[in-house]
């Protein structure tokens, strides 16, 4: 009988489930999945160009020089076309043009070149007032030409 006592106590315990290895086996699949998955770009992250000036690879043919003529009464004449009066000094239209002649040569990446012809009758302030523009528009590359008779 006693073996039937010893029976009886093995089929009446209770079977219980370990948790312990149940948790560790979550934890390390979840740190897997965290570790594997491939993190989402935030929207500021995102690189994006804004409209502006677009620099060029190649360059671009734009008119090789300007050409500014200073009639004998002090009237300046850019290409063929009338500039601030004679009397001016500071050359406020000129300058204007020169900047953005400088600044398409810049983008084009070609040198602004700009040729003096002034008249041989001109006084010398009007041609330094004509240096000191191109020089505040920011162009280096400025010569001087002899005026022509038709000029």
């Amino acid at each position: 009988m006693r073996y039937r006592q010893k029976r009886r106590r093995t089929r009446s315990g209770t079977v219980e489930m370990q948790m312990g290895p149940m948790i560790d086996m979550v934890f390390l699949l979840l740190v897997f999945f965290m570790v594997s998955a491939k993190p989402v770009k935030p929207e500021s992250d995102i690189p994006m160009g804004l409209p502006g000036q677009v620099s060029q690879e190649e360059r671009v043919d734009i008119p090789d020089e300007a050409r500014i003529i200073i009639q004998p009464d002090g009237q300046i004449v850019l290409n063929e076309q009338a500039l601030d009066s004679p009397k001016t000094q500071d050359l406020p239209e000129l300058r204007a043009v020169l900047v953005r002649f400088k600044k398409a040569a810049d983008s084009a990446k070609a040198d602004a070149l700009v040729t003096l012809a002034p008249h041989d009758t001109v006084p010398h302030q009007r041609l330094v007032d004509v240096l000191n523009t191109c020089a505040e528009a920011g162009i280096t590359g400025v010569t001087l030409a002899g005026a022509t008779e038709g000029e």
